[in-house]
């Protein structure tokens, strides 16, 4: 029989590998000068592997300054970001920028497609950033556009698609380079009701099929597709609710 210790060993080490995301006491300041802003106050939560997860809170609670850190694209004040086992706080701006390649995918509000060039052409440039071979970015590419319901319109341009499609492309995109995480920051604040649901449904589709994916809303509705809703208030997790926990 194992004794306790090697079991408590294997335990831990199944616990970092289910761990995608873990923030420990994450405090982020605002400086302006003349007063500080303490716009995360001590934060700690994890994200598994495979979950899907809102985030939520009025403006100014601090659901977007965690958004810019998770996505890299800040850096906390204090405590510790571990993103996939890596401690991104610690990282050179470099490294940063190879992190949010490789490991994140990105999906905005506002599509944030190139407009002069096609769907297609846009799926393959974080490839092209990885220096993925061009036969191969293409064929992702084409099969990701296919995945998203977009093949026929591969070489349209953005404004030759509608706002879903354009946010089905931007999906595609934040797939390109298999990444573990995707972030969407607002994903159907640009988008009518319609629209809105078939992204959250795509969104679905690609958690059902193993990937992590957090999404910051401030629309009850769209929070509502998603397992479990962190919602945040004044820089403060105030809940943290799982599907089927709600009392």
């Amino acid at each position: 029989m194992q004794d306790e210790e090697t079991i408590k060993a294997g335990d831990r080490r199944h616990k970092m590998a289910e761990e995608l995301i873990r923030l420990k006491d994450l405090v982020k300041i605002y400086d302006t000068g003349a007063i500080k802003v303490l716009g995360l106050k001590r934060i700690n939560v994890t994200i598994n592997r495979g979950e899907f997860v809102a985030i939520m809170g009025k403006s100014g609670s601090g659901k977007s300054t965690l958004m810019n850190i998770l996505g890299c694209l800040d850096r906390p004040s204090m405590g510790h970001y571990y993103l996939d086992g890596i401690d991104v706080a610690s990282l050179s701006p470099n490294e940063l920028s190879e992190i949010r390649n490789k490991k994140i995918g990105f999906v905005f509000q506002s599509f944030n497609l190139i407009s002069r060039t096609s769907a297609l052409k846009n799926v393959e440039l974080p490839m092209t950033y990885a220096r993925v071979g061009k036969r191969i970015r293409r064929e992702r590419a084409l099969k990701l556009l296919d995945r998203v319901g977009l093949l026929s319109r591969a070489e349209h341009m953005p404004n030759e698609l509608s706002g879903g499609q354009r946010q089905r492309v931007a999906i595609a995109r934040a797939l390109a380079n298999e990444p573990p995480l995707i972030l969407a920051d607002e994903p159907t604040g640009n988008l009518d009701t319609a629209a809105s649901e078939e992204i959250m449904g795509l969104f679905s589709d690609l958690h059902k099929e193993g990937a992590t994916v957090v999404v910051v809303t401030h629309e009850e509705n769209i929070a509502e597709f998603t397992d479990r809703i962190l919602r945040f208030q004044d820089g403060l997790i105030i809940s943290d609710i799982r599907k089927g926990e709600e009392q």
